[in-house]
């Protein structure tokens, strides 16, 4: 066991160097180009991309599209957060939680796919678990997937299905057949009501899918550092998300650095 929780520890650290070598090397952008109205509402009218031919108007109105239904569903996994770490607190100080609480506790572990069975386990690590998967996605790197996923809006799968992320579903009906899926596969990927709805689902599946454990290892180690989540450095926890592997975290990252759009992110936050 010492020897297990020294290769945990040094993986640790390992990490922490690694994102702090990042956050000295990345540059301080300034917003280029884009710019963005506040987003007191969510705004509903789908721009036709297609129909846009000058690039950076397309980039534009493509992120000012997106942007409000991105702050949305962060802020309400922000509110979810906060819940948890008022109990965290609570829990430091030797208090019991309420029933309200506990029962708060229990229903976000079930949301965030974190298991409950052993209740012999002390309050803090289940609160410390969900923590780790109820945190925000930087807006940068959601934005930056939805232009790669959906081709700036312009996609079948973006016009038809409101899927600007690629999700698959695999029940028959449940979305749109891809034209050149494989023989054998009977995978298709998901139609969403809305908008709003396909960016809380890909939220969700990054806070939970454990494909993106190392997304989310790296989101908290980032906190832990006192450093603000960076799109393009939880972009490295995204190897799973597409078969192209490193090459499409390296365009993704490309994306984020190229359209400023970690600046982008702070000027909304700060309006």
């Amino acid at each position: 066991m010492d020897k297990i929780g020294r290769q945990l520890r040094n993986r640790h650290s390992n990490m922490q160097m690694i994102l702090l070598v990042w956050l000295i090397l990345l540059p301080a952008t300034t917003l280029a180009g884009a710019t963005l109205a506040k987003h007191s509402e969510l705004d509903t009218a789908r721009p036709d991309f297609a129909a846009i031919r000058d690039v950076q108007t397309k980039k534009s109105a493509f992120f000012d599209y997106l942007m409000p239904f991105v702050l949305d569903a962060n802020a309400a996994i922000e509110a979810e957060r906060a819940r948890l770490l008022q109990m965290e607190a609570i829990n430091a100080t030797g208090r019991a939680l309420s029933s309200a609480q506990q029962a708060d506790l229990l229903r976000l572990a079930k949301r965030y796919r974190v298991p409950t069975a052993q209740h012999n386990r002390p309050t803090d690590k289940l609160i410390a678990q969900v923590l780790q998967r109820v945190d925000v996605v930087p807006a940068s790197l959601v934005l930056a997937q939805a232009a790669n996923e959906s081709g700036w809006g312009t996609s079948r799968f973006a016009r038809q299905a409101n899927n600007y992320f690629g999700m698959w579903c695999y029940q028959a009906g449940c979305g749109l057949k891809p034209r050149q899926r494989d023989a054998g596969r009977s995978h298709e990927v998901k139609r969403f009501e809305h908008t709003r709805d396909s960016v809380v689902a890909y939220l969700h599946n990054l806070n939970t899918n454990r494909a993106y454990q190392r997304l989310r290892d790296l989101r908290q180690t980032t906190r832990e550092l006192g450093a603000p989540l960076r799109g393009v450095l939880l972009a490295e926890g995204l190897l799973s998300y597409s078969s192209r592997g490193a090459d499409y975290i390296k365009d993704i990252q490309a994306m984020i650095i190229t359209n400023d759009l970690e600046q982008l992110s702070f000027e909304v936050a700060s309006q």
